[in-house]
């Protein structure tokens, strides 16, 4: 991508209020809420924020739990993550929590960067959200936290940049028309709703935004599978989900769900009548590349795919020469089969089938170590 992954998160109000009128930030989250955006700092590259957000809320934009400070060290990365700062005026107090709270580096977005940050802070010309995402892609940042505030999400979702969306709401009403609320529509597709969770009474929606955040979801889903598939030391565990074009599911298996053969594909394509509309729109996403060869039955899955009419695959691990020498990627695409890979999803397409992998000295065609 052009940029990062970006996930939104904000809390409102029932009647979508971000704050009130008065001279205090309102509280909106409890405990269990700030605890679950904070895992969500854990797992992100950089946290961003508009000026508005560092005038009103001091926000120190820090990881608070130590364990996933160590967590974060661990994976040779720094205690925080990166902060970002979005300004059209640069007028930002040099004192704030944003510049002297936490050892992350700091960098400051403005159409002219106010020089008196300079010993404080990266800065950076950009004028436009897309180019400071390009920016901060360029600068390695892969997943992107956005945490307010309203113009900055309202940008963010009419100019398509966002992928997820976590929207926490609040138990009170506020009823202020003059406090801040969250407005405006994806320029996009409309949000997919992924999850609901009750944190204490602050309900958390997760909303997809994007085809990326929809790939990533159904594709974690067809991981889930692969973990129930019964152990075997001759045939890879995968799982598989077929998803339609609105983003429902339509229906998903595993290896060996019904006989000691059947594939993932297989058994999902099975329970869908062949003349079901949907799937001339739909995706099947599986753990593993769709087999081309196969040994225990005469029909592999890229062709039973392809019979199917399935216009598109995602799928996250290419198969290892192991047991065959497939190229299933190869001959969906010749078939004018629209294959994606996420590759970043392989280690966890893998980790079911370590008891394969043991000791082969070989890598997958991604450059991934399968020993």
């Amino acid at each position: 991508m052009s940029r990062p992954y970006t996930l939104l998160s904000c809390a409102v109000s029932i009647d979508g209020y971000l704050d009130d009128t008065s001279a205090q930030r309102l509280l909106l989250s409890n405990e269990a809420d700030f605890d679950a955006v904070d895992q969500l700092r854990a797992d992100c590259d950089a946290i961003l924020v508009g000026a508005n957000t560092i005038r009103r809320d001091n926000p120190r934009l820090v990881v608070r739990d130590p364990a996933r400070r160590a967590a974060r060290v661990a994976r040779a990365l720094p205690p925080d993550p990166l902060k970002v700062a979005v300004t059209t005026s640069g007028d930002l107090d040099a004192a704030s929590n944003f510049f002297t709270v936490g050892d992350a580096e700091k960098l400051v977005y403005a159409p002219t960067p106010p020089a008196r940050l300079a010993g404080v802070a990266t800065l950076v010309a950009a004028d436009g959200l897309r180019a400071v995402l390009a920016d901060l892609a360029a600068r390695g940042v892969q997943r992107l936290l956005v945490e307010g505030g309203a113009e900055i999400l309202r940008q963010l979702l009419a100019g398509d940049l966002a992928d997820e969306l976590r929207l926490a709401v609040a138990p009170r009403l506020v009823g202020e028309p003059g406090a801040p609320r969250f407005t405006g529509a994806p320029g996009g597709r409309q949000p997919v709703l992924a999850g609901v969770t009750d944190l204490g009474g602050v309900t958390v929606l997760r909303y997809l935004l994007s085809q990326a955040a929809v790939d990533r979801h159904w594709l974690r889903v067809a991981i889930a599978e692969a973990w129930r598939c019964p152990p075997s030391q001759t045939a890879y565990s995968v799982g598989a989900v077929i998803v339609d074009a609105a983003g429902r599911e339509i229906a998903r298996g595993y290896s060996r769900e019904s006989d000691e053969v059947v594939h993932a594909e297989e058994a999902a394509l099975a329970k869908v009548d062949p003349a079901d509309p949907r799937l001339a729109g739909a995706t099947i996403y599986s753990s593993l590349e769709p087999c081309s060869v196969r040994r225990s039955r005469s029909a592999p899955c890229a062709t039973l795919i392809r019979a199917a009419g399935i216009p598109r695959v995602v799928y996250a691990w290419r198969e290892p020469a192991l047991f065959v020498n497939g190229r299933g990627v190869e001959e969906l695409g010749t078939a004018g089969v629209e294959v994606v890979q996420l590759p970043e999803l392989a280690g966890e397409a893998r980790a079911m089938n370590a008891h394969l992998l043991a000791g082969t000295p070989s890598h997958d065609p991604e450059g991934f170590s399968v020993s």
